[in-house]
């Protein structure tokens, strides 16, 4: 926390990455120099039933890539970089915070919406239930630059694409059937788009073709206990805060097949006076992201031990 030349109090704001941000050997520096954070991959294991440690750190990659290794891989190594991070900083302060996709998930675990071995159960069968999703209707992404309002309308009503990823106002992913992405591909650069890059990916995240997903996980959060969050955590589906435990089961399921508001939910955040960004988990897409948005926040990302350093 610090104050601003005015003297406003200005706040920090934790972020936490999805699937895609996974790679061989993250965690592994953590989980050696930190028993609090060794100790997380050994209850990830009695929860999972396998050696999440060893995927994480020795792969390989094509068995950490499987989403329902990505998404609790993912979430354990983000959660050990937070512990690690307030072990070295107690004093260090937060108001807000988010996650890209599944990474909404540690978001709502650190404020207390979600146990820690419930928050694994649900990562590893979300995972699976998009692969399966996937096999049953085959779909991609594709990620378009630079494009206007007017030329994004034209490509998802030409091709049958929607927008899936709203990662920056200059950067939209969108996503839908494998003839949508090879028509997008081709339309873009017919109508003067900047950049055209297909992703990838296994299927058509974050699209309508994720709905099978959306189904068999709202029937596996049914009894699951969801309290209310400790401090407002920003909502993919709507980039606003999330409310009751029950709102919360609701877009939870509703965010497998949504659109990510990713960057509305930073200008959410910066309008409540966020002006700093810590990153925890593997990669720093989301400082990149951030820093298309708010030219001036403070940016810092923890992934192993030189992350720590600062604060």
């Amino acid at each position: 926390m610090g104050r601003n030349r005015v003297g406003v109090v200005m706040k920090n704001a934790l972020l936490f990455p999805g699937q895609g941000a996974q790679f061989v050997g993250m965690g592994r520096e953590l989980a050696e120099q930190i028993p609090a954070c060794r100790e997380l991959y050994d209850r990830a294991a009695a929860v999972l039933g396998y050696d999440l440690a060893a995927i994480s750190f020795d792969g390989p990659i094509e068995t950490l890539t499987i989403s329902a290794h990505a998404q609790p891989a993912i979430f354990v190594h983000s959660v050990a970089a937070w512990v690690a991070w307030k072990q070295r900083h107690p004093d260090w302060t937060f108001a807000f915070a988010a996650g890209l996709s599944s990474g909404e998930w540690t978001a709502l675990h650190l404020a207390g919406v979600v146990g820690f071995e419930d928050t694994l159960k649900v990562l590893e069968a979300r995972g699976r239930f998009m692969t399966e999703a996937c096999r049953e209707r085959p779909g991609g992404m594709i990620s378009i630059i630079g494009a206007s309002s007017d030329q994004l309308d034209r490509l998802c009503a030409e091709t049958g694409l929607e927008k899936a990823n709203l990662n920056s106002h200059e950067q939209i992913v969108l996503s839908g059937p494998i003839e949508g992405v090879d028509k997008a591909e081709a339309l873009a650069r017919e109508i003067g788009i900047r950049k055209a890059i297909r992703l990838n990916v296994a299927g058509a995240f974050h699209s309508t073709l994720m709905r099978g997903a959306a189904d068999r996980l709202h029937e596996a959060l049914t009894g699951m206990s969801f309290e209310a969050p400790a401090f407002p955590v920003y909502s993919n589906v709507t980039a606003a805060p999330h409310t009751t435990p029950d709102e919360i089961r609701r877009l939870m399921v509703a965010q497998v097949y949504s659109p990510v508001r990713w960057y509305e939910s930073i200008e959410a955040m910066k309008a409540e006076g966020a002006d700093g960004y810590l990153e925890c988990g593997p990669g720093k897409v989301l400082s990149g992201l951030v820093k298309r948005v708010d030219k001036g926040a403070r940016l810092h990302s923890i992934q192993d031990l030189s992350g720590l350093q600062g604060g």
